[in-house]
């Protein structure tokens, strides 16, 4: 059995631009901590094998999802939880007053940054 205690310190940065925190690995997944600074526009990406559940904790913002056939806009504000299919295309934000942080689920685990190619977003990423 595993536990771990959150880090006062970011172990890295997504491909997205977020401040990751690594919380849990397995074999089936892994959880990590994001923060997005206030402000923030990330980049867009599409993920190639992995899915995310994510988990609103703290702050406000915006993601968008578009999977081909529909695309949405969905508000990111404590307690909402979302799912991001893999080949997905996603973009997110936090707004300008606090940072937005979420508990993120990959399945199956992250296999490394070329996990991620970036695509066209429906904002101008700040990052």
């Amino acid at each position: 059995m595993k536990q771990n205690i959150l880090s006062d310190k970011f172990d890295a940065k997504s491909p997205a631009g977020a401040d990751i925190r690594f919380l849990m690995d397995g074999p089936t997944g892994n959880m990590i901590h994001s923060t997005v600074p206030a402000g923030q526009i990330n980049r867009a990406t599409q993920h190639k094998t992995v899915s995310e559940f994510w988990f609103v904790l703290e702050g406000q913002g915006q993601i968008w999802r578009a999977d081909g056939e529909t695309s949405s806009t969905v508000d990111l504000v404590p307690g909402v939880s979302i799912d991001i299919p893999a080949g997905t295309a996603f973009q997110y934000r936090s707004d300008a007053t606090v940072p937005l942080k979420f508990i993120c689920i990959s399945m199956p685990p992250w296999p490394g940054d070329d996990e991620a190619d970036y695509v066209d977003g429906i904002w101008t990423a700040t990052v």
